[in-house]
């Protein structure tokens, strides 16, 4: 392209900027950091959740956001797809960072109400038998998904490896993961509590440099997230209530034994994934969806980065 050429094609882009910049000029002051989390409607202090379902003791150093502010952090503040929250029952974000900083970062909460789990043999379960098994299942999701023209997803292992109390019925673990589309790799630490009717699901991701932050808070979230009288573990009644098809190391896997159960959990992971971001935004929502039979295919869209 010659010299003149090439002045004449920028005009119409000088123009279009002139143009822009002229509109941001006449438009309101978007909100700040600073004001939108100021709108959030933090929490502090013994937090019920659903409806009296259970509690959270926080000390000092954590505060909650209830459903309607952890949807506006999630969906607005960490841009994820509107709808992508759905079933949250709130947050906990710690006290000592913004959620919108580099370091920010939070527990999600959601309720799995799929029975009883029968915590029998927990201690015996072989968890690196078990996750040679999930890393299969992962290998074999993933080649679908690049099939589907998304970016593979890998499990690398344990960040942290899974530990069950068979006295106070909680269990944590945490999974290291590797997105192609991202160039660090992912911290997924997961917190269960068992319950009469299913499990809390807490669940906090940031990436693996985070580790040294995350799990001895992720320790301090263990010893204050209760289930209330009726809700408890020792409350259930066998032959009444519901129970789970399958097990500890089914939890923890996911319940590999269906695609659908291991995304299910996953997908609670990645919503809160603000630095590697959704892989292909809503679509990677209908994925999930589709392969637990509540959607149809998916409608790829340009992969975000909020």
């Amino acid at each position: 392209m010659q010299p003149r050429a090439t002045i004449l094609a920028l005009v119409p882009a000088l123009l279009l900027s002139a143009h822009v910049a002229a509109a941001q000029d006449s438009t309101p002051p978007r909100e700040t950091a600073e004001e939108f989390e100021s709108k959030l409607g933090y929490q502090t202090g013994t937090i019920n959740l659903k409806d009296g379902l259970a509690t959270l003791t926080l000390p000092s150093d954590f505060r909650f956001l209830p459903t309607e502010g952890a949807t506006r952090l999630l969906e607005e503040g960490w841009g994820n797809p509107p709808g992508s929250s759905e079933g949250v029952l709130g947050m906990i974000i710690p006290t000592e960072f913004s959620p919108l900083s580099d370091e920010g970062w939070g527990v999600i909460i959601t309720f799995d109400e799929d029975g009883y789990v029968d915590d029998k043999g927990a201690l015996e379960i072989d968890y690196v038998k078990l996750l040679k098994e999930m890393q299969a299942s992962t290998e074999e999701t993933s080649a679908q998904r690049v099939k589907d023209g998304y970016g593979p997803i890998h499990l690398i292992g344990w960040a942290e490896p899974p530990s069950y109390n068979s006295a106070t019925h909680k269990m944590y673990w945490a999974k290291e993961l590797m997105f192609s589309d991202s160039g660090a790799h992912t911290l997924n630490y997961n917190v269960r509590v068992l319950g009469r009717r299913g499990v809390l699901v807490l669940n906090a991701v940031g990436n693996m440099g985070q580790l040294p932050t995350i799990k001895p808070a992720m320790q301090q979230v263990l010893g204050f997230v209760e289930f209330k009288d009726g809700h408890r573990y020792a409350d259930y009644l066998p032959g009444k209530d519901k129970a789970a098809t399958y097990g500890v190391a089914g939890l923890v896997a996911g319940a590999i034994a269906t695609k659908a159960g291991f995304f299910k959990l996953l997908l609670a992971g990645l919503i809160a994934a603000k630095k590697l971001v959704i892989v292909g935004g809503v679509a990677v929502v209908a994925f999930f969806k589709r392969l637990m039979g509540r959607g149809t295919t998916p409608k790829k869209t340009p992969t975000s980065s909020g």
